[in-house]
């Protein structure tokens, strides 16, 4: 059995696996293996989702050691998969609403909202007492607030307080997580954070340092 880490890619909310596939590319490129699967962030809860990735972890890449780099909801699905059948050694987490999410909160009473995010997103609406991330970890923030790429960009000056830093949608603070072993911003936006060539540079580096 190899020793040579898998790395789980995990996207966000209302994404699927192809929004990661630049940074798969980046940290093949690299020289490591990755593995990455669609959940249905819109329709399960966040621990419903967990529980179904980890049983197919444990199918596909068992007894396997693991990295997680994720991508905003992906990454408080990681710090639900603390199941004990995966053997996680660290993690990267790009953007991650880890003190709850002030946008889905401010519209979450809103029929279409609930409608399109669903329950995960009603629970980064109202952030209970998550896992810690199962593994050592990395958060990288953005900090570019607005782009054409990003529409929660386009009212997130309504939400966050003026000196905010946020990337769009999920602030700088609200990516903090006290305990992490590292914790870094880039000039990216909350949608294509994953794509910033700085990003995958920090990502890589991180990675191969363990």
């Amino acid at each position: 059995m190899s020793d040579a880490p898998t790395v789980v890619l995990l996207h966000g909310l209302a994404r699927r696996r192809g929004s990661m596939a630049g940074l798969a590319r980046a940290l093949e490129a690299a020289g490591l293996a990755t593995w990455a699967v669609d959940y249905p962030s819109r329709t399960d809860t966040i621990a419903a989702a967990a529980a179904a990735i980890a049983d197919r972890l444990a199918a596909e890449l068992p007894d396997r050691p693991l990295v997680a780099v994720t991508h905003s909801l992906g990454g408080i699905l990681w710090r639900h998969l603390g199941d004990p059948r995966l053997r996680w050694q660290r993690g990267v987490m790009l953007a991650p609403p880890n003190q709850g999410s002030q946008i889905a909160a401010a519209f979450a009473r809103h029929p279409l909202f609930r409608w399109f995010y669903g329950p995960a997103g009603q629970e980064l609406a109202a952030p209970a007492a998550w896992p810690a991330p199962p593994a050592p970890c990395l958060v990288i923030a953005g900090t570019r607030r607005r782009a054409l790429v990003n529409p929660t960009s386009w009212v997130s000056g309504r939400v966050f307080a003026p000196d905010a830093a946020h990337d769009g949608t999920v602030a700088v603070d609200e990516a903090r997580l006290p305990g992490v072993e590292r914790f870094e911003t880039v000039d990216a936006t909350h949608t294509t954070i994953m794509d910033d060539r700085a990003t995958q540079a920090l990502v890589v580096g991180y990675l191969r340092a363990a």
